[in-house]
């Protein structure tokens, strides 16, 4: 069954996801008194935190707006809630609705209808299916990356909003197309020569750098080490696969990577 968009489970999912409370608009002065024209501060009305410095034709989305249109979306096609949360004193925000899920080979993969809105002006509110669960700020941006249903924070976002409405089955469909995908790669035997290129490639090697040679730094050493750590890990649990492989460079990319903090790269692409 989908949501039921009644305003005591909506306070309920608000108030455990961190997200019972709502956004102002303020004009800016200096502290001599001079006015800032153009510009507007959204201010945290719980905290006072100021999340974002915009122009005046910036619109917030409120959290509980976002909550709703999940219920919309929920109660269309449904979908059960699935998470929330945000980060960065409230910058960046989320929510998850439980889509589909597949089993292979003991590996559960389970899907995701994910909204995410920001007060920063970091990203533009955004829809669409993944199978990342967010839990830091690194997945919040692979997730927000992968998500192709983006809106603008403008005073004509919300009738597009609800074009959004009508790609729900699109993104199942997606959904169902990406789980395909997947049991293809299972099926495919990962070489020797393929994992060596995925290697050169994610670490930047040169044409002439070999993967066992003393040449190499010791810092990029470690990493390659770490690397083939994280890989041998997923491979044992998904099989010698391009899944397994995929999966590797996902979990090296998204919980070894800099030690953990791979913000820049996630977004930039750099390493």
């Amino acid at each position: 069954m989908g949501v039921v968009a009644d305003e005591y489970e909506m306070k309920d999912h608000l108030v455990k996801a961190g997200l019972d409370w709502k956004v102002k608009s303020e004009g800016i002065q200096t502290l001599s008194g001079l006015i800032i024209p153009d510009r507007v501060a959204l201010i945290r009305e719980d905290t006072n935190k100021v999340l974002g410095v915009h122009t005046d034709g910036y619109f917030p989305y409120q959290n509980d707006e976002l909550l709703e249109l999940l219920y919309k979306i929920s109660n269309k096609s449904s979908l059960s809630y699935k998470t929330g949360g945000f980060f960065g004193d409230g910058r960046r925000v989320y929510f998850q609705l439980n889509s589909g899920s597949q089993s292979l080979k003991g590996d559960k993969i389970e899907g995701s209808i994910t909204g995410i809105n920001s007060f920063d002006g970091g990203t533009s509110l955004s829809f669409g299916n993944s199978n990342t669960t967010i839990s830091c700020q690194n997945t919040f941006w692979m997730v927000y990356k992968s998500l192709t249903t983006r809106v603008r924070h403008s005073a004509s976002m919300k009738p597009k909003l609800e074009e959004i409405l009508l790609q729900i089955d699109l993104l199942l469909a997606e959904e169902k197309r990406t789980f395909r995908t997947i049991e293809r790669m299972a099926g495919i035997k990962m070489t020797q020569a393929v994992r060596d290129l995925v290697t050169q490639k994610l670490f930047d090697l040169d044409k002439e750098e070999k993967l066992d040679i003393e040449s190499l730094s010791t810092k990029k050493m470690n990493k390659i080490l770490k690397f083939n750590e994280d890989l041998n890990g997923e491979i044992a649990g998904k099989g010698d696969n391009l899944w397994g492989l995929f999966s590797g460079v996902t979990k090296y990319t998204t919980h070894s990577m800099k030690n953990g903090d791979n913000t820049e790269s996630k977004i930039f692409g750099r390493f």
